[in-house]
């Protein structure tokens, strides 16, 4: 398959395809001598799998550690659960920080409401 048509069935950019080449998250293309790379149907299911990971909060290197781990062989859910629960004690963090930001903003407004604005300066004269 050429680069555009695994990029078409995949639902993700040429560039893209291309940067997942480059970090490893789809192994090298074969290039054919007109230097068109040439990619087996493997890549769009690679793609995919990728694109689901990252759905999930998944990084990008942690992508490549997961897909390298299945590639060695032997992962299975127990020997990688670890990486799923470390995605959810991040989004946690991730949502705690933004309630706390929330709030915060929230007891400004109803203090800009109230007359006694948090966010006006006082002027220098």
């Amino acid at each position: 398959m050429k680069i555009g048509q695994v990029a078409h069935e995949a639902g993700v950019s040429v560039d893209t395809v291309r940067f997942y080449e480059r970090r490893g998250i789809v192994p090298a293309a074969r290039r054919r001598p007109s230097g068109y790379r040439v990619f087996d149907a493997a890549a769009v299911e690679r793609i995919r799998m990728a694109k689901s990971l990252q759905e999930l909060g998944f990084t990008l290197d942690e992508i490549v550690d997961a897909l390298s781990a299945h590639d060695r062989g032997g992962a299975t859910c127990d020997s990688e659960r670890w990486r799923l629960e470390a995605v959810v004690e991040r989004i946690d963090a991730r949502i705690a920080e933004l309630s706390r930001a929330r709030r915060g903003a929230a007891e400004t407004l109803r203090d800009c409401r109230a007359g006694r604005c948090r966010l006006a300066y006082p002027h220098a004269d």
